[in-house]
């Protein structure tokens, strides 16, 4: 079942090669595919990168051998060749920016430092895209560390706006692999601004532009400290979420999971169902399965079942199952998955009757009577529902809510003004396209 929804098929090929290592890596210790597979698809990324001795080594692993083909022997020679090749093309404009004192000089104005670089220490447009090349190649091998640093100042002195977009999506992939997550978090932010600001070709490039953007950044979301909410403010926008919607339906799962761990966002949360509602049918996933089945389709009996596959996706998905320590066998969000996913059940269960079995209520959950007993308790005690447990029945009693004309009216308006400031946008850059053609 584990290999079943496994998404590593469909996320792959929306992420640099380099970010899919840390997917097979996953893959491999969770022992959900044999690892002779996992080892011939490192093998075929491999291939298209320069990390030709890591490639030797799991050649080695994979066929229990100390010899490497002739061709790798011949491609190991090739890349040191190259490299030194950049490295002597590049060594001008490096030599210039390790010297403190001479790169105290640039200012703000890329136009008056090119100048600069080419009268006082000849060094021109060559230079520059040599460091571009030096820094993609520095990739490449898997120095992550340089390339970001190199890459960064590439971006200082760029003049080509396509290049220097291109150098930022590599300084991101460098960072995530680094596992920076702050400065990783800074360059995805930098990078969705140039997306959504940038004008493309086709609507369609800017569409696969976000989606590339989604799928890197599931690696900050779920490591990044705020990273539950800011997934939530990224995906839950409308150019995104209709990206997701038409082209990559199986995001789904991670904004689902950020939805039901954030117990802040549940205005946003109403919105979503909606969305969960309309996808019920294409999207085959257990999480948003899940979703549908409470607040859908009132399945308690299926939301149970669904909650049983929920944990072992999470425990099995590279972004999801990311363990508190290494060795440890505590999986941080699918503890507060499970919490929040009773939480859920129980209030829905009770909202939609009037009198519950406990002993019903804790099958339901998943927990023992007693369990279920202290559950319901704390959830009287700490939610808004309206109820008290008779111990001599066994039964929770829920008393008759009335629903509030004046807070309906609330509820049915508070929205107004964000989905007027939405069409509004719409309207004005609705507008700006006409106009700029």
């Amino acid at each position: 079942m584990a290999a079943k929804y496994d998404l590593t098929p469909r996320v792959a090929p929306q992420l640099d090669r380099h970010l899919v290592f840390p997917l097979l890596e996953f893959l491999q210790e969770r022992t959900l595919y044999p690892d002779e597979d996992i080892l011939k698809a490192k093998i075929e990324l491999l291939n298209h990168t320069n990390m030709v001795d890591y490639a030797m080594d799991i050649h080695k692993s994979l066929y229990h051998t100390d010899d490497v083909p002739q061709e790798m022997m011949e491609r190991r020679a090739e890349v040191v060749a190259r490299l030194k090749a950049l490295e002597e093309a590049a060594a001008p404009l490096i030599t210039f920016l390790q010297n403190a004192s001479a790169v105290q000089e640039l200012r703000a104005d890329k136009q008056h430092n090119l100048q600069l670089l080419q009268e006082r220490y000849q060094i021109g447009p060559d230079q520059i895209e040599a460091l571009y090349q030096y820094a993609k190649f520095q990739f490449e091998c898997g120095n992550y560390s340089g390339a970001a640093d190199y890459l960064y100042q590439y971006r200082a002195l760029c003049t080509n706006s396509d290049r220097s977009v291109s150098a930022l999506w590599g300084k991101l992939a460098a960072e995530i692999l680094m596992q920076n997550w702050d400065i990783a978090l800074e360059e995805l932010n930098r990078l969705k601004e140039i997306i959504d600001s940038k004008s493309f070709a086709t609507p369609l490039n800017q569409v696969q532009n976000r989606i590339w953007l989604m799928h890197w950044s599931l690696f900050i979301f779920f490591n990044h400290d705020n990273g539950r909410t800011q997934i939530i403010d990224l995906f839950n926008q409308d150019k995104y979420l209709n990206a997701i919607q038409t082209s990559a339906p199986h995001l789904l799962r991670y904004l689902a999971t950020a939805f039901i761990v954030n117990k802040r966002r549940r205005p946003q949360f109403k919105e979503f169902i909606k969305v969960i509602q309309q996808e019920q049918y294409s999207c085959n996933d257990p999480i948003t399965e899940f979703l549908a089945c409470i607040y859908v389709n009132y399945d308690f009996d299926g939301a149970q079942q669904k909650m049983k596959q929920c944990e072992e996706v999470i425990l099995n998905d590279p972004f999801l199952g990311k363990r508190a320590e290494e060795g440890s066998f505590s999986v941080p969000l699918r503890d507060e998955f499970l919490e929040n996913a009773r939480l859920f059940i129980s209030e829905t269960y009770c909202r939609i009757h009037q009198r519950i079995d406990m002993g019903v209520l804790a099958e339901k959950l998943n927990l023992n009577y007693e369990d279920a007993e202290r559950w319901m308790v704390n959830l009287i005690r700490t939610s808004k529902l309206d109820a008290k447990i008779d111990t001599e029945t066994g039964t929770v009693i829920m008393e008759p809510n009335q629903p509030n004309v004046y807070e309906q009216l609330i509820d049915h308006t508070k929205a107004l003004s964000g989905r007027t400031y939405k069409l509004v946008s719409q309207l004005l850059e609705h507008a700006q396209t006409q106009a700029a053609r």
